[in-house]
């Protein structure tokens, strides 16, 4: 890992120019006061420093077209010596099995029942092509270097706001952040209910409050 250039959040708010933080948050997905804290390179509630992960780099990347692998080096993330042909031991893995992964500066470890898994991220071009390959497996991001198979949730404990892969709720659990609860709250229920084979009923309480609950699905 490298250093960050010298004021990268004025370099960011350069690159956003004459774009409002508004349409740039509308561009990368991110959002507006998040953009601000960037080129600020502090959290303004807890006034503490910030650095915007590869995730959130390459959102700004589309955002404002400009390269990936640039911006990677002045974010700190990555030196030139990193940016090579050559590839790492290549290990192939059935995303499907995995229960959550964990991304960090240099390598991804796998998380399954039983074990764990790391490796190497081979190459920027290796990185961009696998969160893009997320997605398509249902890996969701739940925390800042969190994503977890919504394919693998067996159970959902929404006041502590932790994602189980048994329905017991004994297992290994990994907990969300509040925001990303708030965004997938419908999507993790359907997926629980889809996963144990069961079907999602709605009713009301007392109080007029929205209540959900599951029942098994006749095969």
């Amino acid at each position: 890992m490298g250093q960050p250039i010298a004021e990268f959040g004025k370099f960011l708010e350069g690159l956003r120019g004459a774009m409002s933080l508004r349409e740039a948050a509308k561009k990368s997905g991110l959002s507006h006061a998040y953009i601000r804290d960037l080129e600020l390179e502090k959290n303004r509630s807890t006034n503490e420093r910030i650095t915007p992960s590869p995730d959130t780099l390459k959102k700004l990347s589309a955002a404002y077209d400009y390269p990936y692998t640039e911006l990677m080096i002045k974010a700190g993330h990555l030196v030139e010596q990193d940016i090579s042909t050559g590839e790492a031991a290549n290990v192939d893995i059935d995303l499907s099995a995995v229960l959550y992964i964990e991304i960090g500066m240099k390598e991804i470890t796998y998380f399954n029942r039983n074990d764990k898994l790391r490796k190497s991220i081979a190459s920027l071009r290796h990185f961009s092509l696998f969160l893009d390959m997320l997605d398509e497996h249902q890996f969701k991001k739940v925390d800042t270097a969190i994503y977890v198979n919504f394919r693998q949730i067996r159970k959902y404990d929404e006041r502590g706001g932790k994602l189980y892969f048994d329905t017991e709720g004994r297992s290994v659990s990994v907990t969300m952040s509040a925001l990303r609860q708030r965004k997938y709250h419908d999507l993790i229920q359907r997926s629980v209910a889809n996963n144990n084979n069961t079907s999602l009923e709605f009713s009301f309480d007392k109080h007029g409050h929205l209540q959900s609950s599951f029942s098994p699905t006749d095969k």
